[in-house]
């Protein structure tokens, strides 16, 4: 492997554990760098997986830290998101490339307005914790949906998570983000399964990017966030779109 190629996956993976930091879709940046380095889109989508996994693994280790970790709620969550994944990694897996970049783009410039316009916003007013018997099958269920999304493409699944348990169990911000990094932690190491024994792992790939979103969270969490999250979005727009384009072949058609 070139060393060109281990700077840039450093690097991408700095950005990204970063922006995951300070607001979220770092997958956004990760993946299409992968792919463009000549992974097969399933190999890009495995192996991404591995820093992830490594990042839930750190996030939930802090929150436990705090005493904010439920791991009853965890699993309750946790389980129907990790049958979900597995039927959207299988589907990832399956996929043609050319279909699957076609998805994936659209997925990105849907997460980006997401991120731009925060509409999910108006779901996170104070409200009191409901977490009755009915709430709990309802958010299971959903959480299975949930499973299948990220286990297919994970690229913003953290926003579908926080305004589904907003709706449904009227949560604490706090609470929702150590239930989110537990589920995310769970269906992703059954994702990551599905990829491996398929043989869609570049581990080399994937330990090096872990190592770039470990040192991106931790600067991310250093960063001002309110002067960070102004800039991170002009960074990201134009990275998003950028690889969007490419993945749609927007390029092709005007001749670069």
């Amino acid at each position: 492997m070139e060393l060109s190629h281990i700077a840039l996956i450093t690097v991408t993976g700095i950005v990204a554990g970063f922006v995951n930091t300070v607001g979220g879709g770092g997958s956004l940046l990760s993946m299409p760098m992968l792919i463009f380095l000549g992974l097969p889109s399933a190999t890009a989508n495995g192996t991404n997986r591995v820093a992830i996994m490594v990042q839930a693994i750190v996030a939930v280790a802090g929150f436990r830290q705090k005493g904010l970790f439920d791991p009853r709620l965890g699993l309750t969550l946790g389980v129907p998101a990790l049958l979900g994944s597995i039927v959207g990694a299988r589907l990832a897996i399956n996929l043609p490339d050319d279909i699957f970049n076609k998805v994936l783009a659209a997925v990105m410039l849907l997460v980006l307005v997401v991120i731009l316009f925060e509409p999910h916003k108006k779901f996170l007013t104070a409200s009191q914790e409901h977490l009755d018997e009915k709430r709990k099958i309802i958010a299971a269920i959903v959480f299975f949906f949930i499973g299948m999304y990220g286990g297919f493409i994970q690229a913003g699944v953290g926003f579908i998570i926080i305004v589904s348990l907003s709706i449904i169990t009227g949560m604490s911000l706090v609470k929702i983000n150590s239930v989110k990094v537990f589920v995310t932690g769970i269906y992703m190491l059954s994702s990551l399964i599905v990829f491996i024994l398929s043989g869609n792992v570049h581990w080399l790939f994937g330990f090096i990017l872990a190592v770039g979103n470990a040192l991106g969270a931790w600067l991310g969490s250093l960063f001002a966030v309110a002067k960070g999250d102004k800039w991170i979005k002009v960074v990201l727009v134009v990275s998003v779109i950028a690889m969007a384009a490419k993945l749609l072949g927007v390029f092709n058609w005007i001749g670069l």
